[in-house]
């Protein structure tokens, strides 16, 4: 009997600090729920919005990238040498070639920078050269040669509206006298399109901005303080979930007892039932949110990273007309040096017999295709070609961007990467090659540039540099840091274990579960204010 007078004794025991805990567990849950309240319904909203304007409702473009043609050499009258000479050019930074409105121009950059055209069959300037191709690729890229332009202007830093996730810097920015109100970005330099928003589009993009990436504190604050709220925030929501799944799941059984003898309706019912399976996805929500965040202390320098050395005619005595390519295939040529000589570097459309072979046509990064380009490096006094070059090339740049190479002042490199100059000189380079598609997750369409010379290095983070030669762009630079960033924001912020069965159906999963944890969200605070 003794026995189980002590055994009850304890069941009384354990039953009353199990309701202790419940007791505090309950006020914990509704506290927490009370503070992110308002956060969640931002986060929620904005984030229902995002793969609907994405995917379902992304607006269609004519083109969106330039069909490069080769160049006809009869209309290359002028070198780019007599160029220089006629029009007093001493020193200049690049050069290529560029056709539009029925003529063909060299595109000289000159040393503060500004991009300079002059006809190639006359030698003479064109004024407002760089607006007027500006102007010209817009209406290329939207197929609409009848809209006025609007306005006309150079962005030079990312904006709510051109966000960093575009990369290219600097841009022209091109509104048109449209319904639509459409604004287009291009960058000149490489006649690239860097993005397009009708009015829709701008309006999400600002919703977004504000209610997602919560940019009016960087209004009334700065950067550090806005990280640090949703870090903060994110961290109480992931407390919430856990508290929810500890009241719901592990202590169910306790709270089915009470039910039975006062059986819970209406909202309170619906509240706990869908709150059990909305806590794990409010999680991976936040958690990951929480950890990306992390990653955005820093400002985006990446599209100041780029080796832009002075050059003089003197330096190149050979005239880029007189090159020893196959001018039938010729698309373009720059200039670049390397240990001491410099190239002109050549584009040329590749030879069908050494075309690749087509990239997987299920690949998610899959996009169509124009002709490959075949790259060589010709001597710029012996006319010579020189071979692999261009994988040599792409290498300097890699120890170039990690401080490793001398550093003239005509470099718009501002900041350099972690790895220390020594360990990447004497790094065994692991893998080598050209990437012509988006055609893995570690390198995604997000990182707009290509083709692009990948160089993966033995490095204790296992550094892998992603290298734009035809502009000496750095286009990423990946660790294992980012890669475990990288896939964790993938898989449970945006669904990537859903790409099995595709965009569409990966995008309505991520809308159900973010609609979900806003309703559970609602309930609990009505039920709150009913209390």
């Amino acid at each position: 009997m003794s026995k189980e007078i002590k055994e009850k004794k304890s069941k009384k025991k354990d039953s009353k600090i199990v309701k202790k805990i419940k007791q505090h567990m309950y006020k914990w849950h509704r506290t927490i729920g009370l503070i992110t309240i308002i956060p969640v319904i931002f986060w929620t909203l904005s984030g229902l919005m995002h793969p609907f304007m994405a995917h379902f409702f992304k607006p269609e473009i004519a083109h969106e990238k330039l069909d490069f043609q080769p160049i006809d050499k009869n209309k290359l009258q002028f070198s780019i040498q007599e160029v220089l000479q006629k029009n007093n050019i001493a020193e200049f930074k690049n050069f290529r070639i560029v056709a539009f409105g029925d003529a063909t121009f060299y595109q000289v950059k000159n040393i503060t920078g500004d991009l300079l055209y002059f006809d190639t069959s006359s030698a003479k300037k064109l004024e407002n050269g760089d607006q007027k191709y500006a102007e010209w690729l817009s209406r290329y890229f939207l197929d609409d040669q009848k809209s006025a332009i609007k306005k006309s202007e150079i962005v030079t830093e990312f904006t709510t509206q051109y966000k960093y996730v575009n990369r290219y810097l600097p841009v022209y920015k091109v509104t048109l006298d449209r319904p639509d109100a459409m604004q287009v970005y291009v960058e000149t330099s490489s006649s690239k399109l860097a993005t397009y928003n009708p009015t829709s589009r701008q309006w999400f993009i600002w919703f977004f901005d504000t209610f997602h990436n919560w940019s009016f504190i960087d209004a009334i604050t700065n950067n550090s303080i806005r990280i640090i709220t949703m870090i903060f925030l994110l961290t109480i929501i992931g407390f919430s979930a856990l508290s929810g799944i500890l009241i719901y799941g592990l202590l169910w059984k306790q709270f089915k007892k009470t039910d039975n003898l006062a059986p819970k309706k209406g909202l309170r019912k619906y509240h706990r039932q869908i709150g059990i399976w909305v806590s794990l996805f409010t999680l991976t929500f936040a958690f990951s949110g929480a950890y990306h965040a992390t990653t955005k202390w820093e400002p985006y320098t990446l599209s100041q990273m780029v080796y832009e050395p002075t050059f003089t005619a003197k330096e190149i005595p050979l005239a880029n007309t007189n090159l020893n390519v196959d001018w039938s295939r010729f698309q373009n040529s720059s200039i670049t040096t390397l240990n001491d000589t410099v190239y002109y570097r050549c584009q040329l459309i590749q030879k069908e017999k050494y075309k690749a072979s087509k990239s997987d046509s299920n690949s998610k990064w899959n996009k169509k295709e124009g002709p490959k380009s075949e790259v060589l490096y010709i001597n710029a006094i012996t006319n010579k070609t020189a071979p692999n070059i261009d994988l040599e090339y792409a290498q300097f740049l890699a120890y170039y961007f990690t401080d490793g190479a001398p550093k003239a002042a005509c470099c718009e490199m501002v900041e350099t990467t972690n790895e220390s100059s020594a360990s990447l000189e004497n790094a065994k380079l692991v893998e080598s090659k050209v990437l012509t598609d988006f055609e893995s997750r570690e390198y995604g369409f997000v990182n707009k540039r290509l083709p692009v010379v990948k160089l993966a290095y033995e490095t204790p983070e296992k550094t892998t540099y992603f290298i734009e030669t035809s502009t000496s762009r750095l286009a990423a630079v990946i660790k294992n840091s980012d890669k475990v960033e990288g896939y964790s924001f993938a898989i449970l912020h945006k669904f990537l274990f859903m790409d099995w069965a595709g965009k569409n159906i990966r995008d309505l999963t991520m809308v159900l579960a973010a609609l979900t944890i806003l309703i559970v969200s609602i309930l609990g605070f009505i039920l709150f204010l009913k209390k």
